[in-house]
């Protein structure tokens, strides 16, 4: 696949060619700050178990987070971890009376209900709140996801997003070590 686009190199996209993002099914979410900048606030390892202190846009983006069922109401929120220039978190598209099928190929049309409209609007909510606020921020151009295809793999996703902020220390110098 020929990776220039108007002479420029692009990043090849991760998701499934054949798969449909806006069908049921529970998709693992890793969205990073742009140029890894730590905009969400620090671990705090003094305690028994590390956990973020957010700072002000941490809390921004833990709110968006937590208020994406209000705009999608066909989605459920499962594990999340935000971490000082990520986040990690497992989203449920649970639309009723839908017939789950597992390969359907994407209808191309108004990219509305499914995951790409979901991740573009958390991350506009947290950028305009940064806009409004004249704060310096911004989101890496894309996001990895993952569609979570077991139970097994489910728990697997789940408990390294728990422990997420006990890898901080190694992970922050290990920038590509960001997923599983």
């Amino acid at each position: 696949m020929d990776n220039l686009f108007t002479q420029k190199y692009r990043i090849s996209s991760t998701q499934l060619v054949d798969y449909d993002y806006g069908s049921n099914g529970m998709y693992f979410i890793t969205i990073c700050t742009r140029g890894r900048a730590l905009y969400f606030g620090d671990i705090d390892t003094t305690q028994e178990v590390s956990a973020i202190c957010p700072s002000g846009m941490g809390q921004v983006a833990i709110d968006c987070w937590m208020a994406i069922p209000m705009y999608f109401p066909f989605v459920e929120l499962d594990a999340f971890q935000l971490m000082p220039n990520h986040l990690h978190g497992v989203l449920w598209i649970c639309k009723p009376d839908e017939v789950q099928t597992d390969w359907v190929p994407n209808q191309f049309g108004p990219q509305r209900q499914n995951l790409a409209s979901i991740i573009r609007g958390f991350k506009s909510g947290v950028k305009k709140y940064a806009t409004i606020n004249r704060i310096d921020f911004g989101w890496q151009p894309r996001y990895y996801d993952r569609v979570i295809r077991s139970d097994n793999e489910l728990t697997r996703i789940r408990t390294y997003i728990e422990n997420n902020p006990v890898k901080w220390v190694d992970e922050q110098h290990n920038p590509e070590n960001l997923y599983m």
